[in-house]
């Protein structure tokens, strides 16, 4: 890392190169995607699965069905890698870990069925090579495809019309897994392993340090489940230091593939949207209101980080940043600052909870807008699927509200929003900002919750906002100043990740079994035509006026507050 690269110039290219490679990618990866999911012929492997599981693969489901199907999935899924942390002793390769303790194994278990992948444990002291390979890179590929099949199932709502099914979710699950993730998650792999990701299931091995001392490491899988972890949006790392471990994340090429590779499946699904309504522009209106939004988030994110002279957290501040001028604490400087906060931006735009650097050390205003980012909804361009049905429910009240305007029934893609359609869009956005909310509140009202704030003032307030913001977005990275494992936070975390994966769900499935039941409305001269940049405009300032209005006051008594005192 050259000192040149520390600098705006630095972030301007690091940012256009990984631009550039998600916009050779958006085509082909989205019509790839669009062919999966719309395509009659089942593959010989994915049959063997549908006999196993006993699914009718051919038959379609209505919008209870599907929901019931993925709830009795997840609920065995979460039981199941329960089971196998407390069983963990008696497992072979588990390298003499103990039982995991059973709150920690709740939330643990929560965390990985929905995509949240927090981790309230060091991976490689807590976790033995069965739980990691068998249970939590297991759910890492198919708590990815069911955000897949959830984004597919609500595009089906409004290309179907006076239809009653959305499609099969078993068959959503196994083709999104085998056809999508599995072939791209294995070809990164060996493009980590090549750049010098770890990839063993060797034991214990005693390491001498430079200072003369001893250490114990314990090689895993990294590469493997570094592929898929990015891949698939979740963010559990194999390692207690994640992707800033040089097992996991060696050079500076391996960490602008992760970030490429955290983004390139949520860039690319718009293109599979329009192309299963038959409008490519509805596509690129959506892509672009993402794309937008994540530049301002990166640009911010990027200033505040190499402006950083008098700006750091009280906890972190200290001579190197004051010299440098630039945020320096945290950072591997193999990295360098901008793509640090590159990875960061990426991180906590999607429901990733990977981390190349401690985000506890960012700027008040560095760490303030991470913590937007995921109060955004991750919609810029969020998980994989979460995302693009985040957004498109925004469509949905974008519309509404310029119905209102205009004295017009709301229509979107030839379908009517009526109340039971804006109804089902609002339950969705006040979902999650209800659980984020309450939690915080809860947390700062009790002793067990503000037992675990490792700092005073507004940025333990911080700490904490950041914990249930990640929880309920699904996110899993966190400021490290918060002790979370505790029977508190891995009780309440749980909930939140919980209620915050599986109820936006449901709601998604419901607004499209409306969608698809109805006829198409004909366009005409007061139809709001959602294909132009004016509606793409629209559609980024209520989104970012609907958050700013939900969530300002808990930013203004935290982030806010740290990076005006100073």
């Amino acid at each position: 890392m050259t000192p040149s690269a520390n600098s705006a110039v630095g972030a301007v290219l690091v940012t256009g190169t990984v631009f550039l490679a998600l916009a050779l990618c958006y085509r082909p990866l989205g019509d790839h995607m669009f062919r999966v999911y719309t395509g009659a012929r089942h593959w010989r492997v994915e049959r063997v699965v549908y006999r196993l599981v006993g699914v009718d693969a051919d038959a379609e489901q209505r919008w209870p069905a599907y929901a019931r199907a993925l709830l009795a999935f997840s609920i065995v899924s979460v039981l199941a890698l329960y089971a196998l942390q407390r069983l963990q002793d008696h497992l072979f390769l588990s390298l003499g870990m103990p039982a995991v303790p059973p709150d920690l194994a709740w939330n643990t278990a929560v965390a990985f069925v929905t995509n949240t992948d927090w981790q309230a444990y060091s991976g490689e002291s807590a976790m033995g090579h069965v739980v990691q390979t068998a249970g939590l890179a297991v759910q890492n590929f198919v708590s990815a495809a069911a955000g897949l099949s959830v984004a597919v199932a609500l595009v089906r709502g409004f290309a179907r019309a006076r239809s009653d099914t959305l499609g099969n979710f078993w068959v959503d699950l196994v083709r999104g897994t085998i056809r999508i993730l599995l072939p791209i998650a294995f070809a990164a792999a060996i493009l980590l392993v090549a750049g010098g990701a770890l990839q063993s299931f060797g034991g214990h091995h005693g390491w001498t340090t430079l200072a003369g001392g001893g250490q114990t490491l314990t090689p895993a899988g990294a590469a493997s489940q570094e592929a898929i972890k990015d891949l698939g949006t979740n963010g559990g790392g194999v390692f207690n230091a994640n992707s800033a471990h040089p097992w996991e994340n060696p050079t500076a090429w391996t960490n602008l593939l992760q970030i490429f590779l955290l983004l390139v499946i949520a860039t690319s699904l718009p293109r599979t949207f329009g192309r299963m309504v038959g409008d490519n522009r509805q596509g690129y209106v959506i892509v672009s209101v993402m794309a937008f939004l994540a530049l301002i988030s990166i640009g911010v994110t990027q200033t505040a980080e190499l402006h950083a002279a008098g700006t750091v957290p009280q906890a972190t501040a200290g001579a190197a940043p004051q010299w440098s001028g630039l945020a320096a604490e945290g950072r591997e400087a193999r990295f360098g600052v901008p793509d640090s906060a590159l990875f960061a931006s990426a991180a906590t735009l999607t429901s990733t909870g990977s981390v190349d650097s401690a985000h506890d050390s960012y700027t008040a205003f560095g760490g303030g807008m991470l913590i937007f980012n995921m109060l955004l909804g991750e919609v810029a361009p969020g998980g994989a699927g979460s995302g693009l049905y985040g957004i498109l429910v925004l469509a949905v009240i974008t519309v509404f509200v310029a119905g209102l305007m205009v004295g017009r029934t709301p229509e979107y893609l030839g379908k009517k929003i009526g109340s039971r359609e804006i109804k089902l869009a609002s339950l969705y956005f006040l979902a999650t900002p209800a659980l984020v909310l309450l939690g915080t509140a809860v947390a700062m009202g009790t002793t067990a919750g503000r037992a675990g704030i490792g700092n005073g003032g507004a940025h333990g307030l911080s700490e904490v906002l950041y914990a249930f913001a990640s929880a309920g977005n699904n996110n899993g990275s966190a400021f490290s100043g918060l002790s979370a494992n505790t029977p508190f936070y891995n009780t309440a975390l749980g909930l939140c990740m919980l209620f915050g994966r599986f109820l936006p769900m449901v709601l998604v499935l419901a607004l499209a079994g409306s969608l698809a039941r109805q006829a198409p409305v004909p366009v005409s001269a007061g139809t709001l035509p959602t294909h132009r940049p004016q509606f793409a405009g629209l559609l980024a300032g209520v989104t970012i006026v609907l958050v700013a209005l939900t969530f300002l006051p808990a930013l203004a008594l935290g982030p806010l507050a740290e990076g005006l005192s100073r």
